[in-house]
């Protein structure tokens, strides 16, 4: 029996491509065995994709990969409050960190934050790459998530700094000590 070359070749294609489309879009390689076990732990998911809920924690603290959350605390930068946590574990260099920041506008303000950036390491990013963050879930508007990487080496001193940028133009800077 002889097969339709084309045919077999689109539908290996199709199968292909939804094959991808499934893969997770947040997933971490790590280096060992036992790093493989402490990252699925850390980042377990929920039935939704987000954390559990923490007792001691507000809910906007909590959303990201799964596992405990450190809060690195609260800062009005520019004429914004905001509240920054990242996933628990060790900051690597050369690995990322998983973080949250929660921005919502000073009493009685309407700017409104344009974009959120954040990265590691010094006020100036010398070595560290800026990562554009996202609104992942449209129910939480004021909730900015990215994978910051950590440079390599890791400098001195280094932050954790958010850059936002308002809806009128203007950018304004904050940071946050990492934590372990």
């Amino acid at each position: 029996m002889k097969l339709n070359t084309p045919i077999s070749g689109l539908t290996f294609c199709a199968v292909l491509a939804a094959s991808l489309s499934v893969l997770p879009a947040c997933e971490q390689k790590s280096s060992s065995p036992q790093q493989d076990v402490a990252d699925k732990d850390e980042h377990e998911h929920g039935p939704d994709g987000e954390h559990a809920d923490h007792d001691d924690m507000p809910a906007a603290s909590t959303a990201g990969h799964g596992g405990a959350v450190i809060a690195l605390g609260t800062s009005v930068i520019g004429p914004f409050d905001v509240r920054a946590t990242r996933d628990e574990g060790l900051i690597v260099a050369g690995k990322d960190a998983p973080i949250d920041i929660t921005v919502t506008p000073t009493a009685g303000s309407t700017i409104k934050a344009a974009a959120v950036r954040f990265w590691i390491g010094t006020k100036d990013a010398k070595g560290s790459v800026k990562a554009k963050s996202e609104v992942e879930n449209p129910a939480e508007p004021n909730r900015w998530h990215t994978h910051a990487e950590v440079p390599n080496p890791i400098p001195e001193g280094s932050k954790l700094w958010v850059e936002i940028e308002t809806d009128n133009g203007e950018t304004v800077i904050g940071s946050f000590e990492l934590k372990s």
